[in-house]
């Protein structure tokens, strides 16, 4: 059976202490954790508070992964920015070298990173070295602390395909892994969310799971759309994935705990024939 997680960055009303109690209480085997303002704040958490953490997710059981897609972390005016292919694109590789960090303190078993978006008219050939030279360093430390790396493939992003997580591995070696969106494989690619699955099943370290529609990149809860994920659930479980799926409705902190309950309902019904 697959574990199943749930993103903070859906808990936005809530602190982080209710948002780990209540996906216990319904049964998440895990949570997928968003280093944001109001959650574990990546430049404003000490080590104490992060030892603290690490033994309130172990009390609850909660196994862990480290998001670094907040919004706003590091410009309150400007989402994602700066990214690793933008100008000040230092203060990104500070974060995800922050998070690494946190990650190794968390035990956590990946960290996720994107590229983020590009500055409009940059030369893609830039762009690449960019994102190549800050990725590099991220990975070094990153092994260093023992910790794997998922590269998230984001739509409207510099990199929003798999062919692009492609050539970044190519470029920075077979230690990036990835972090695998199945809604954003229905959004970007010419092919189902299973058939990722199987292209990629030896280099996946981190899924999250939402409902689309059509291919409009708009996570939606599940039943609310019209991709079906039974197939690439199945494609998991036969690839025997060990790692974490994670729900993320990040536009729906309003109803969080409804939603929580919700989709671990939702899930654990879809993979029931798997």
């Amino acid at each position: 059976m697959l574990a199943i997680g749930y993103n903070t960055n859906g808990f936005a009303h809530h602190t982080l202490e209710d948002c780990l109690a209540i996906l216990a209480d319904l049964g998440y085997d895990g949570v997928a954790l968003t280093l944001d303002v109001h959650h574990l704040d990546p430049f404003a958490t000490s080590a104490a508070e992060v030892a603290a953490l690490a033994r309130r997710l172990d009390a609850l059981g909660l196994r862990r992964v480290v998001e670094t897609g907040a919004r706003y972390v590091l410009d309150p005016r400007r989402k994602h920015w700066p990214s690793l292919v933008s100008e000040g694109r230092e203060r990104r590789v500070a974060l995800l070298a922050r998070a690494v960090a946190i990650g190794a303190e968390l035990g956590a078993e990946a960290v996720s990173v994107h590229s983020g978006p590009a500055e409009p008219g940059l030369p893609a050939a830039e762009g690449w070295e960019r994102l190549r030279a800050g990725m590099l360093p991220v990975l070094e430390h990153a092994e260093r602390c023992g910790i794997p790396v998922g590269f998230e493939p984001e739509p409207g992003q510099f990199i929003d395909r798999l062919e692009g997580f492609d050539r970044l591995r190519e470029m920075c070696g077979p230690g990036l892994r990835l972090t695998l969106d199945l809604g954003h494989v229905r959004c970007t690619e010419g092919f189902p969310p299973e058939e990722a699955v199987r292209r990629y099943a030896g280099c996946i370290v981190n899924v999250h799971a939402e409902d689309i529609r059509g291919r409009e990149h708009v996570h939606l809860p599940f039943g609310e759309g019209d991709l079906d994920l039974r197939p690439a659930l199945g494609a998991l479980v036969q690839a025997g994935y060990r790692g974490l799926v994670n729900v993320e409705l990040s536009r729906h902190s309003h109803d969080a705990p409804r939603q929580a309950e919700r989709s671990l309902s939702c899930l654990r019904a879809l993979l029931a024939p798997a």
